[in-house]
């Protein structure tokens, strides 16, 4: 089973060709994206993720048409030949023609693959880390993060983690305080807590992250946004990550160094699932 693309109403090799030269996407990496976790054709948390897409589309001025981009995604995904699979949405502005932005409607494209889920005994294992050997950038850095396009600075961090063997790489600042992973969120447990670093131009707000924050309290602990220090990681009762497609899974070590190991992450998974077969049931 391979990548498919959207296109004619139909899902196609992802070999076929579905964009041209000059879209801003090939040219400058103009793009948006979502990759969402898709269970028997149904999209996990896409209001969220269309929520976040169309904020990111009003700052940086891309044109947005909310019901057609989710009326498409719902289309496409009740033919889908993948029991679970990875969708990514990626906007682009199409065919630039100088450096100034186009005037015609942005255009979405759909991917999907097939995806695996993490079984309880990888996520019972939990993932190791590895810092990431670069500084996380955003291109606008007046504004918030955001999942665009220009992804340079997560390849080159998660293609380091897996040289070393790893399975994600944290990027900290100079001052050596907790940002986030190239693909995932961060969250530390102690005294009661679940703290993660606070969003600004150089965290993500994820999808997954959102739904931690609010389910923080049936897992008796107090969501707390604030500022994290490497050495924290070390004196925590246990270090989590998210994102979604893995959902959560404990960190267990950083640059070779053992991290505390816990059992809060279990819980909040077990109402993260309550809550998804909640909204798939809807």
């Amino acid at each position: 089973m391979s990548t498919l693309v959207w296109q004619e109403n139909h899902w196609r090799p992802a070999e076929t060709p579905v964009i041209t030269a000059a879209d801003g996407g090939f040219l400058y990496g103009d793009t948006l994206f979502e990759s969402l976790l898709v269970r028997a054709g149904q999209p996990l948390f896409l209001r969220e993720h269309l929520d976040r897409l169309e904020l990111s589309a009003h700052l940086s001025e891309f044109p947005f048409d909310r019901k057609t981009i989710a009326e498409l995604v719902k289309s496409s995904l009740a033919l889908s030949p993948y029991a679970t699979g990875r969708l990514r949405l990626t906007l682009s502005r199409g065919e630039f023609q100088g450096l100034g932005f186009p005037v015609t409607a942005s255009r979405p494209l759909l991917t999907l693959a097939p995806h695996v889920e993490l079984t309880n005994e990888q996520r019972s294992t939990g993932w190791r880390a590895v810092g990431a050997p670069n500084q996380r950038v955003n291109p606008l850095s007046h504004l918030p993060q955001m999942k665009r396009g220009n992804y340079a600075d997560c390849l080159y961090a998660c293609n380091h983690a897996r040289q070393c063997g790893a399975d994600e790489a944290l990027f900290f600042t100079p001052e050596r305080l907790l940002l986030e992973g190239s693909i995932s969120n961060v969250f530390l447990v102690r005294d009661g807590q679940l703290r993660t670093p606070h969003l600004g131009g150089l965290v993500l707000a994820g999808v997954i992250r959102k739904q931690l924050l609010a389910l923080a309290g049936e897992a008796g602990l107090e969501a707390i946004e604030s500022e994290i220090k490497e050495t924290d990681l070390f004196t925590a009762e246990e270090v989590l990550l998210c994102n979604s497609l893995m959902l959560i899974v404990p960190l267990v070590e950083l640059d070779g160094r053992p991290l505390p190991r816990g059992e809060c992450w279990r819980e909040l998974l077990a109402n993260l699932a309550i809550m998804i077969a909640k909204e798939q049931n809807d």
